[in-house]
């Protein structure tokens, strides 16, 4: 059976058992073409161990600019601080771009679901973005981080209600919450009420309190849960770095504790915070079911008759262009004109 006809087959019918991978490794920082050929290169050996979907962390194209303070203070920023500013943006993605274009032929070459952090630009704004990509290279859609935490607001913008997809997979109904959003509880039932089933958690947080809410989220949504971050040392960021890590190469940055977790709260892999490492496990989506027996928490056992939640996905921008309609009449001055011009006639 040829790719396509295996794909239809597979989107009618889904597939109820396959294996999934997340990479917790650090980018080449602020070197976009060399930290997606990092990308390649981890995606394919997660590919040769049976992954069907692969998942990179928060803001991996890039770098996630941990320690940094971008020279700001309250009332006053420093023309290093915009310098670093400078770097981060010349290393960001474009949507559409010729890095769009590189990630879809990682997915298309290895057959996989790829979701992979990156750092996108649009215009002098920069937004933490997550992209997805189907196994024949296809660019499925992003989500825009809605809330940057912290001083993550100095450098990113926050996205709005139209990047929040859960998008339809032979391998069921695949999302991502980002980071700190996932302690935004009516976003998590925003995804909920969406059938996510492979809910994608990348993020900075290496945090044991991380780890306990990517098994409260499991539980409560019933879903298997795909939690990756970067491992980073010292090292992996250039000699020039500015933080509050100091110079020594070996220092811990960022120390991982990426992981799979089941609908029922149990770890599948991880967490691993030893080093780089591409964590895989066997996904069952019937656990799925056999979870939403007694708990369901935007079905049998939510009260939407005592609580609600709207939720408004227009896009929001901040400039909106009304042109002119025309209305089929001739314009005031053209009708003078021409009154001008038939009374001279007399």
């Amino acid at each position: 059976m040829d790719t396509a006809n295996q794909q239809a087959k597979e989107m009618a019918s889904g597939v109820q058992q396959f294996r999934v991978a997340v990479v917790q490794a650090a980018p080449v920082a602020f070197n976009r073409e060399r930290t997606i050929e990092k990308v390649h290169t981890l995606s394919g050996e997660a590919a040769s161990q049976g992954a069907r979907l692969v998942l990179f962390p928060e803001a991996f194209v890039s770098a996630y600019p941990r320690g940094l303070d971008f020279g700001a203070v309250v009332g006053s920023r420093s023309e290093e601080g915009r310098e670093d500013f400078r770097r981060y943006w010349e290393s960001s993605v474009d949507i559409p771009g010729p890095a769009v274009d590189a990630l879809g032929q990682t997915a298309q070459t290895y057959g996989i679901y790829l979701v992979v952090g990156v750092v996108e630009r649009e215009r002098g704004t920069l937004y933490c973005s997550i992209l997805f990509f189907a196994p024949d290279g296809t660019y499925l859609g992003k989500h825009r981080k809605v809330m940057p935490t912290a001083s993550e607001r100095l450098v990113w913008g926050f996205g709005d209600g139209s990047t929040m997809p859960v998008f339809h997979t032979p391998l069921g109904k695949i999302g991502a919450v980002i980071c700190w959003e996932n302690y935004l509880p009516l976003m998590r039932a925003a995804m909920y009420a969406k059938g996510i089933e492979i809910y994608c958690a990348p993020t900075a947080d290496a945090r044991d309190t991380w780890i306990a809410s990517m098994r409260h989220i499991a539980v409560e949504g019933r879903c298997f849960v795909l939690a990756g971050n970067q491992f980073v040392l010292r090292r992996d960021y250039p000699a020039d770095y500015r933080s509050v890590f100091g110079d020594d190469p070996d220092t811990v940055v960022t120390r991982g504790g990426s992981c799979i977790v089941d609908p029922f709260g149990n770890f599948l892999a991880g967490p691993n915070m030893e080093g780089e490492a591409i964590l895989t496990a066997e996904i069952d989506r019937a656990q799925i079911i056999r979870g939403k027996f007694d708990l369901d928490v935007v079905g049998h056992y939510a009260r939407s008759d005592i609580f609600q939640l709207h939720v408004d996905e227009r896009p929001k921008q901040p400039v909106t262009t009304h042109g002119a309609e025309p209305t089929g009449q001739t314009e005031p001055s053209a009708q003078a004109d021409d009154r001008q011009a038939g009374g001279s006639a007399k």
